[in-house]
């Protein structure tokens, strides 16, 4: 029952144009069976053609010149959105902050803000945010790090010391977790560890999620 149901498969696969190489891939059948099989559906000269031309080397030049297109599109779309965007007033750059604690920022205790993120860019405008909207002196800030066992630990701290320009007295201990780097995938933005930023300001807190639930509070009114 499974070999007719191969076969039948095979016989959609060949009316579809592949080859007996990409057949046997899908179906794991020697050849010398397909050929039994599809000897009565044999390609067109045309199709046979096709099939030759489309090499490793005509894939990988495909493969580049859509690499290059999309280079080219997003660059253009970069630009726009460039003028578009920038430059952000004060005002701006509060609420973007206001938007971004909102989704990311920790809301679970009463007497501090703060953020983790892998991302030191997304860190860095938190610090810009709290500084300059919110006032609070750099001094204030305190940085956790969350990093691996196999990692560095030195070299790390120092990384993110330099990339925020927050002085190494301002990190408390590190958070280190028993698992290894090679758990983790460091294309998703993991390779420098976790981040974390904490301002101690009961009276801050409340300020800034009250402003979260003047918006929240804005659209739960509005109907859909």
């Amino acid at each position: 029952m499974a070999r007719l149901r191969d076969r039948e498969k095979a016989l959609s696969l060949r009316k579809q144009g592949m080859s007996y190489s990409q057949i046997k891939k899908i179906l794991k059948v020697s050849k010398s069976t397909l050929s039994l099989w599809l000897k009565d559906y044999p390609l067109s000269k045309q199709r046979i053609g096709e099939l030759r031309d489309w090499n490793e080397q005509r894939i990988e030049k495909y493969r580049e010149t859509m690499r290059q297109k999309r280079e080219a599109r997003l660059k253009k779309f970069y630009k726009e959105q460039l003028g578009l965007i920038l430059p952000l007033n004060k005002r701006e750059i509060f609420l973007a902050g206001l938007f971004f604690y909102w989704g990311e920022g920790s809301k679970s205790r009463r007497t501090d803000i703060s953020i983790s993120n892998t991302d030191p860019a997304v860190i860095k405008f938190f610090i810009k945010w709290v500084v300059g909207c919110l006032k609070i002196p750099k001094t204030k800030l305190k940085v956790q790090l969350q990093l691996y066992n196999d990692m560095n630990i030195n070299k790390k701290i120092s990384f993110w010391v330099k990339n925020l320009g927050i002085p190494r007295n301002q990190f408390t201990k590190p958070y280190i977790k028993k698992t290894s780097t090679l758990r983790i995938n460091h294309k998703g933005g993991f390779g420098q560890g976790t981040c974390n930023v904490r301002i101690n300001d009961a009276r801050l807190a409340e300020k800034v999620i009250m402003a979260i639930r003047v918006i929240t509070n804005k659209y739960n009114r509005m109907g859909m």
